[in-house]
């Protein structure tokens, strides 16, 4: 006689939820485009730092660079965020990004990452895609009071801002990009072994939203 397990009932601020399959799926996928990213910008920074003269080798943080910005996209379609407007926004960003990071591989003979590194001022549509992942460093830190994320908020756009400016001396940063893929990184492996029902959060609030939206187009 085979035995069903009832499904854990939770109480929301407006009422109870559970959570079902396609949740926990969504969570899944979502953390891991954060860990498919995460690597992909690692193994690029290493690269960078391992031999920055060899242009040949540069040429390999292009693919690298694809499959992060990929994987971010997937992770920003599942990531579950109360304000639609805001989660918009930051697939908006995520989508401007990828069309300027296409428009300036192919406008430019150097190599992607070279080509950035050159030309400041590409950073002004290159930089859509990391201001959505500073978007969800910042979800991240505010729902689960993340040190890492709380630390890579602020060091992204100071990085890019200061490279787009040329304030920062050029030590300062290859420290911050290093301490980006570190705190990348950790962050993406404590989402791993997160449960999941955190990330999910409460359901009830979508449906209130939902139903609210609703209302609101029906007046």
């Amino acid at each position: 006689m085979t035995q069903t397990t009832e499904p854990i009932i939770y109480q929301g601020q407006f009422g109870e939820f559970t959570i079902n399959d396609h949740d926990r799926r969504e969570v899944i996928i979502y953390r891991s485009g954060l860990a498919i990213a995460a690597l992909c910008f690692a193994a690029a920074t290493a690269v960078a730092f391992w031999q920055p003269d060899n242009l040949e080798r540069l040429k390999i943080i292009s693919p690298l660079y694809s499959v992060f910005c990929a994987s971010l996209g997937v992770s920003l379609f599942t990531i579950h965020i109360y304000m639609k407007m805001l989660h918009r926004v930051l697939q908006a960003f995520w989508l401007i990004g990828v069309v300027a990071s296409v428009a300036i591989a192919h406008f430019y003979p150097e190599s992607f990452a070279l080509t950035v590194y050159e030309h400041p001022l590409t950073i002004f549509g290159v930089g859509f895609v990391f201001a959505a992942l500073t978007g969800i460093y910042f979800k991240e830190g505010v729902c689960f009071n993340r040190l890492e994320t709380k630390i890579l908020t602020p060091l992204v756009p100071v990085l890019l801002l200061g490279h787009l400016s040329g304030i920062l001396p050029v030590a300062v940063e290859k420290a911050l990009l290093m301490s980006w893929a570190v705190l990348f990184a950790v962050f993406a492996f404590r989402k791993m072994v997160q449960p999941i029902p955190p990330d999910i959060g409460d359901k009830s609030v979508f449906a209130y939203l939902r139903q609210s939206h609703q209302q609101a187009k029906q007046v």
